[in-house]
């Protein structure tokens, strides 16, 4: 159903040109804000922003969908910023961020918690390096530890890679693991999403990268971090360090079609959605 996502962006952008789409909650909104009204909700939503958050998005999307079929919602990624910036704007009615906001980026945005996620710190699945100090992750990717001989590994020169500035991942990495004091080393090469991260580190040997929990799978292999191992039960209890949030972000407080589709994220439902890959944040 994915792929309904993403042609329905043509049917959004004719509602938007005829204003049927204007302000997202003008048809299909209700005085109680809850969604309904006599035949049923009906309305667009475009969303935007973290490419860590989209895959989610897209599934809840697509659940949203079946149970509402004169709903149309579209999901994009640009970044964490590119959708903190779209929320802000009214370029989206909703933006996805994948990192905590910045004081002066949250004037006048209303957010919601939708998921927690861990940063997996993935190598190769042919690299004899399992576990790391979050001290020597550190080090490796500003420049400082350069041979995976240094980390128990092989004797071979560490290819780091990143993703782009403006992305919901780096800034949480960089704000979690990098702290104030260092920087990711300049010789990094730069991906612009999670699954070019993980590509990247499935075709080279002695490649290291970070990537969300959730866009793990066999053919990259996650190390423990000062002995703990990446997962939903370590995320929640706070044992697993480097993790963050997903956010949904709102101009205003959400109303009509958006605050239907945001309930039903926060639903059982839909954290039951959320809990197949990520860390649901309600019960």
């Amino acid at each position: 159903m994915t792929v309904r996502t993403k042609w329905l962006g043509v049917m959004v952008a004719l509602l938007l040109v005829v204003g049927a789409a204007a302000g997202c909650a003008g048809k299909g909104q209700t005085k109680t804000g809850e969604g309904e009204q006599p035949g049923g909700l009906s309305g667009s939503i475009k969303i935007a922003g973290s490419t860590s958050v989209q895959p989610l998005s897209e599934e809840l999307a697509d659940a949203f969908m079946n149970k509402n079929p004169n709903v149309s919602v579209m999901v994009a990624g640009g970044g964490s910023s590119a959708g903190i910036k779209a929320a802000q704007d009214g370029a989206a009615h909703i933006g996805a961020s994948s990192r905590e906001l910045k004081p002066e980026e949250k004037t006048g945005l209303t957010e919601t918690v939708i998921a927690k996620d861990g940063i997996a710190i993935i190598v190769n699945p042919k690299n004899g390096v399992s576990e790391l100090t979050l001290d020597q992750i550190k080090k490796i990717f500003a420049g400082e530890i350069t041979n995976w001989k240094d980390v128990g590994g092989k004797d071979a020169p560490i290819n780091v890679f990143t993703r782009e500035e403006g992305s919901g991942t780096r800034g949480a990495f960089e704000e979690i693991v990098m702290g104030k004091d260092k920087k990711i080393t300049g010789k990094a090469g730069v991906q612009n999403a999670t699954g070019a991260v993980r590509t990247a580190v499935e075709r080279d040997e002695n490649a290291i990268g970070y990537i969300s929990l959730g866009s793990l799978n066999e053919k990259v292999k996650a190390v423990t971090v000062d002995g703990v191992k990446p997962s939903e039960e370590t995320v929640l209890n706070g044992t697993y360090k480097i993790s963050r949030p997903f956010i949904y972000l709102t101009k205003g407080a959400p109303t009509g079609v958006v605050k239907a589709y945001i309930d039903f994220v926060l639903s059982p439902e839909g954290q039951k959605i959320v809990g197949e890959k990520y860390v649901p944040v309600r019960k």
